[in-house]
Parts: structure tokens; C-alpha cells; sequence
């Protein structure tokens, strides 16, 4: 069967508005997702990118225009300078990858655009694991046995490797895709990704 690697931070906005497309696009071509939560905090700085308080402030500005631009064409509702952001979101990505080994991919996706929708439609903080046992929760999961789960060794190993193989695929960004070899950054990319997987 055919994989795509998705990279992402949960706390991205443009992975929220590019997640539920790509799933579909994913699913609709036979394609197996390969989940894989990744620490920006740590790409950043190996690959020349920069937290968005350290950029400059046309920038900033522009990316504001640029997050209200897309939501409104994709009829992704989104705050664009939600309550609890800037968040940590290593704890989400953590949960993440529990519940893809404790209840399996799709379980995983759609917990991922929960916490997603969260924290950009939401106000939601994901940085708060109560916050987050409530969302895994609504998610028809256990919330606190997976937020103990999400704490484990095992899952960290997995963070890590995931942030680890992700720098040494020249990622610098997300959402990011590798299909067959083939580097798509960012969810206005979703196109070529199509295609790629069409040819």
C-alpha cells in the first residue's frame, strides 16, 4: 500500500486547516497515513526558521492575512490570534501518538483535529492537560488513562525519533509530506501532492 510521512505540530495553524483535506485526499487514493508528530522547537533552529514572536513584524502581520485568506476560502472557521497561543504543544503531540498506539490511526486523526479545532476555532488551551484529558474525552476516549499513557517513555522515544528522522528529511516546517521521496510543505501544497499520488 502506498504511505505519505505527515509531519506536524499540533499547535500549527496551517497543519488545522490543511488536516481533515489531506486525510480525505489520503483516503480517497488508497493511502496509508504515517502519522508523525514532530517538535518545531527543535527544527527550527537546525534548519534557519524562527519562532513567530522573533519574526519581523510585516511578517507577522502578513501571516494574520494570510491564515484569514485561507479559512475563508477553505470554510475552516479560525481565530487567527487565538486566547492560548503562543502554547506548548508537546503534550498534544504526546497524546497523539498514545492514542495512534493504543487505538490506532484513525482514532489518532481525529484526535488530532480536535485538538487541532481547539485551539483555533475553540479557545481551548492545549498546553493544559485537563484541557486536553476533556478534548481526548469528547473524542469518545478515555482521557485520563491516555494522558497517563501519553507520559510514558515509549511515546517520548517516539517524539523524538519522529523529530529526529524528520530533520534528517530536510524538514522545516508543517504540515510537511514526503510521498515516495517527494517533500510537500505546507497545506497550499495539498494540490501537488494529489497529483503526485495520481501519476
Amino acid at each position: 500500500m502506498k504511505s505519505c510521512q505527515y509531519y506536524f505540530a499540533p499547535h500549527s495553524p496551517w497543519a488545522y486547516l490543511g488536516h481533515e483535506r489531506f486525510v480525505a485526499l489520503c483516503r480517497q487514493h488508497g493511502v496509508a497515513i504515517d502519522l508523525r508528530p514532530l517538535d518545531l522547537g527543535k527544527v527550527f533552529p537546525a534548519s534557519g526558521g524562527l519562532p513567530l514572536a522573533k519574526r519581523a513584524p510585516q511578517r507577522q502581520a502578513y501571516r494574520l492575512t494570510e491564515l484569514a485568506r485561507w479559512s475563508a476560502f477553505l470554510g475552516v472557521p479560525i481565530n487567527v490570534q487565538p486566547k492560548f497561543f503562543p502554547v506548548s504543544p508537546e503534550a498534544a503531540a504526546k497524546l497523539i501518538i498514545a492514542a495512534r498506539l493504543g487505538n490506532g490511526l484513525d482514532t489518532a486523526l481525529d484526535l488530532t483535529h480536535a485538538i487541532m479545532r481547539g485551539l483555533w476555532a475553540e479557545e481551548k488551551n492545549i498546553g493544559d492537560e485537563a484541557t486536553l484529558t476533556a478534548i481526548a474525552n469528547s473524542s469518545g476516549l478515555d482521557g485520563a488513562q491516555l494522558l497517563k499513557a501519553s507520559q510514558t517513555a515509549s511515546v517520548q522515544a517516539e517524539y523524538d525519533r519522529n523529530t529526529d528522522e524528520g530533520m534528517a528529511a530536510s524538514v522545516f516546517g508543517s504540515p510537511w509530506y514526503i510521498y515516495e521521496g517527494e517533500s510537500f510543505w505546507g497545506q497550499d501544497r495539498l494540490d501537488f501532492l494529489e497529483r503526485a499520488i495520481s501519476r
